[in-house]
């Protein structure tokens, strides 16, 4: 089988690097890839969604609370991005799994069928956290939270750490699992 889909998870909030591992799995990987952040969903939202029960909302702490709204989208979102694989895209996917395993269930039931690349993006919490505060547009916290909650629970096919690696190695650490 061929990979169709990678999916990258770990923290939100710039802190575990996966967007620019995404960007450089895109040019180190021979074939065009796709890339979607949970960022790019969240942002397409309608505003009146975020913020909302329904929807999505950010605590002072960093933690993030989601409600059915946000799943019924968050559900056909996966569906999407499962049909463009099955017509031919290959697809890197940036996510954080808030749910731990429950999170990974959602997107392999979208995905049944398809060859995915499972990878773990790790990065300390305080470095996550000095990345949150440099970029400067996150909820403060959200990163050093997320660090470890988000791969309690996870299994991978290959895992990378950021906090001393360089978003290009880690790519290049990836795509050599890919089939």
């Amino acid at each position: 089988m061929t990979t169709r889909v990678i999916v990258l998870n770990g923290g939100s909030g710039s802190g575990s690097g996966k967007s620019g591992i995404a960007r450089c799995l895109q040019q180190v990987l021979p074939d065009p890839w796709l890339a979607f952040s949970v960022d790019d969903f969240v942002d397409a939202m309608p505003a009146r969604l975020r913020g909302s029960e329904a929807g999505i909302t950010f605590a002072a702490d960093g933690g993030v609370d989601v409600g059915e709204e946000f799943r019924a989208l968050e559900a056909a979102w996966t569906r999407g991005i499962a049909a463009m694989a099955r017509a031919g895209a290959r697809v890197v996917v940036d996510d954080v799994f808030l749910g731990g395993p429950a999170s990974r269930q959602r997107w392999e039931r979208a995905l049944a069928g398809l060859d995915v690349l499972w990878a773990g993006v790790r990065c300390d919490g305080e470095v996550a956290a000095g990345r949150e505060i440099a970029r400067g547009d996150r909820v403060p916290g959200m990163a050093a939270s997320q660090a470890r909650i988000v791969h309690e629970g996870m299994t991978y096919d290959v895992e990378v750490d950021t906090t001393r690696t360089e978003s290009l190695d880690c790519a290049r650490v990836i795509a050599a699992h890919v089939g």
